[in-house]
């Protein structure tokens, strides 16, 4: 894995942690957000490739630095690592839906700290910076969150903007793209995972509008690249029109 860097403002920084060599498991990015010397993991990984995670890490932070992780939903390659990452640091403060503790416990480290987050969300604080913890349930957990960061500018969107790329793919979904072209090449590789794994036009509906009010220059989702600049409008024009739930009429 690679570490590229997504955002740097003084002493606010954030990394993609990209482009896993393991292709038996789905490919997974890891972000981590560091504020003022503190540093926060967003979806840290699966058990499986958490010698390629560290390694990258390491990169972009020191791994004393590390304060806390959030945990999106209780998939496998989303939180698996956690007792890993535990035995890194007993007192990492873990952010998790409150629904999904007692599953998120069958992982291990039965004594880590969970602060577990209301169906509703909540700010918190990281070296100083206030990060928004939004709702986004059913999408495609029923109990999700996404993070927006608004110095940053930056959506963590999770499973939202997935995409199953080929190893060896870039951080970006390319950036030098003013006619839409690399997005409309890009977004094909998104469209089944989009229509099998998000089983509500509802959810989607909400989710975006609460979304479309948010100012954002980089939606950053697990899988995949990451969005900029007149992407993100892209994106969200798209995720709008396609419908989802497909499963259910085949």
């Amino acid at each position: 894995m690679k570490a590229s860097k997504v955002f740097e403002n003084k002493d606010h920084r954030w990394w993609i942690l990209h482009d896993q060599q393991e292709n038996r498991v789905i490919d997974s990015n890891v972000y981590v957000m560091e504020s003022k010397g503190q540093a926060m993991l967003f979806d840290p990984g699966g058990f499986e490739i958490f010698p390629q995670v560290f390694a990258a890490l390491v990169e972009a932070v020191q791994p004393a630095s590390i304060q806390a992780a959030f945990v999106s939903h209780q998939d496998p390659d989303i939180a698996s690592s956690l007792p890993l990452w535990h035995a890194c640091n007993p007192s990492m403060q873990w952010y998790i839906p409150s629904l999904w503790e007692g599953f998120i416990r069958h992982y291990g480290a039965l004594d880590a700290p969970f602060r577990k987050i209301p169906d509703g969300g909540e700010d918190i604080l990281l070296g100083g910076r206030r990060l928004e913890l939004i709702p986004a349930h059913y999408l495609h957990a029923s109990a999700n969150f996404h993070v927006y960061d608004p110095e940053a500018k930056i959506l963590f969107s999770g499973d939202v903007g997935a995409a199953l790329l080929p190893a060896g793919h870039s951080a970006w979904v390319d950036r030098r793209d003013p006619d839409g072209k690399a997005f409309a090449q890009h977004i094909e590789k998104a469209r089944y995972f989009h229509q099998r794994w998000m089983p509500s036009e509802r959810a989607k509906k909400h989710w975006l509008e609460r979304v479309r009010k948010l100012e954002i220059d980089y939606l950053c989702p697990q899988h995949g690249a990451i969005y900029s600049g007149a992407q993100v409008q892209r994106f969200l024009d798209w995720f709008a029109e396609l419908p989802v739930g497909i499963a259910v009429e085949s």
